[in-house]
């Protein structure tokens, strides 16, 4: 007797329970997901809207990108308070925090504290708050390149109308011709474009070394693109602190990338260069004068050095007068004349870009650090500076961890690390002001998240 063997009926395939019908896909979800980034992606991209005043045509403040900023505050406070959502950890809270502690004592401690009140508001936003949103609202690594593309595209905006502007002389004026690429900042805030520029710059050059894992063919020969135009775009911002500052953030990136990484983008950078400014001629009479200067800062200081090497010592001098707390936030205008030599000028001449010629005011000493010290005092350099130093070293120790465990979002890391190697050199020869300020913001709170969270969100997403 034999068995016989009956058809088993058909077993429908059983959807994924999360599958529902009308349900999105888990693709679709993710993006869905990253909707709390808007605030962020519109602070970013509202800087490239020109916000010129109506009488003078001078660039002014951003507010659009202000007021993006506030709603990126307002919405972490939000979810904090009505979804419960855990805040910051204790030690992000810290590091984000502690700089507060030196507004807050500069403020109380200056001679007319309400003339102070308004630099402790910005500070608190630039430094704290827009950070500390930055590290809530990014959820994974996802969400970091999300917000990393809104600010490449920010940069090529700004960076191909600065090659327009030097192509058609419609730049602002440098050495009497209006060439100088400044993007839709205008004159009065020359360091906005190769700031916007810079932080583009390193991004698109990681994708090139460290191209994500899963992403597309075209990714790495459109950031190879991206990255020479907004290096043609650097060097005609003509911003000496730029390009340094630039430079050592690359060298960085390449040292942790690798030594055959570190080969083949030297390589690449420099036939590009050759191409450029040899083949092409791109500002090649410029850009060797300006690289010229560089070395000449101490021998035969043109005006603009002058200038800073003497409000350099002008905020040493309020230093020294008021040690631990400063002359107070915003003071440095107010007690320059009484500690400037007299080799000060009464400001630097700006033009062009749609704007006529007028002198713009010396109201800080260019050196992020020496206005801290002068206006804070060793109390909130202390604070501050030590925040910083946290997550640079924080960050740079992580990208070294990741890389070792093979951890798929080391671009992110890379990209953080970059950008805040690239602030804290630029500090050395520039401050916050202009309509670019917010975005140190947004830097600031992408390296934070990076070292005080990303590596460990990125390894759960």
């Amino acid at each position: 007797m034999t068995a016989t063997r009956t058809a088993e009926p058909a077993v429908a395939a059983i959807p994924h329970p999360r599958a529902r019908p009308g349900s999105k896909t888990p693709r679709a979800a993710r993006w869905t997901r990253q909707w709390p980034l808007l605030p962020l992606l519109a602070t970013v991209l509202l800087l490239a809207l020109p916000v010129t005043d109506a009488g003078t045509g001078e660039a002014q403040v951003t507010r659009p990108a202000d007021l993006a900023s506030g709603l990126a505050v307002l919405l972490c406070l939000a979810r904090l308070l009505y979804f419960r959502q855990r805040p910051l950890a204790p030690a992000a809270a810290v590091v984000l925090g502690l700089p507060a502690v030196g507004f807050a004592v500069a403020t109380v401690t200056a001679a007319d504290p309400s003339a102070a009140l308004p630099g402790f508001v910005r500070y608190l936003q630039v430094f704290v708050l827009v950070p500390a949103a930055v590290c809530l609202l990014i959820r994974d690594a996802q969400g970091f390149r999300i917000v990393t593309g809104a600010l490449v595209l920010l940069a090529l905006v700004q960076g191909v109308t600065g090659i327009h502007q030097y192509a058609t002389g419609t730049g602002a004026s440098y050495m009497g011709e209006d060439i100088r690429a400044v993007g839709t900042f205008g004159p009065g805030d020359i360091m906005g474009m190769s700031t916007v520029v810079a932080f583009g710059l390193l991004a698109t050059a990681v994708h090139v070394l460290r191209t994500p894992e899963g992403a597309p063919r075209w990714l790495r020969p459109c950031a190879l693109g991206a990255t020479a135009v907004l290096l043609v775009a650097l060097v005609l911002s003509f911003s000496r602190g730029s390009w340094i500052a630039t430079a050592i953030a690359a060298l960085a990136l390449l040292a942790l990338t690798g030594p055959r990484q570190a080969v083949r983008a030297l390589a690449v950078l420099s036939a590009t260069a050759v191409v450029l400014v040899g083949g092409f001629g791109i500002g090649s009479e410029m850009v060797s004068q300006r690289l010229t200067s560089i070395t000449e800062v101490t021998a035969a200081p043109d005006q603009s050095v002058t200038d800073r090497y003497t409000m350099w010592a002008a905020a040493a001098s309020m230093w020294r007068e008021e040690p631990l707390a400063g002359v107070g936030l915003k003071g440095f205008p107010a007690h320059r004349d009484g500690h400037a030599s007299i080799a000060l000028s009464a400001g630097s001449d700006t033009a062009g870009a749609g704007q006529d010629f007028r002198k713009q005011p010396l109201l800080s000493p260019h050196n992020m650090y020496l206005l801290v010290l002068s206006e804070q005092g060793l109390i909130g350099l202390t604070a501050l500076a030590g925040s910083w130093l946290a997550v640079l070293v924080g960050g740079v120790r992580r990208v070294i961890i990741s890389s070792a465990r093979g951890n798929t979002a080391v671009d992110c890391g890379l990209v953080a690390a970059g950008l805040m190697v690239w602030q804290t050199v630029d500090f050395l020869y520039a401050d916050i002001g202009g309509p670019s300020t917010v975005l140190t913001g947004i830097v600031l709170g992408l390296a934070s998240w990076w070292a005080l969270a990303g590596p460990e969100r990125a390894r759960t997403a």
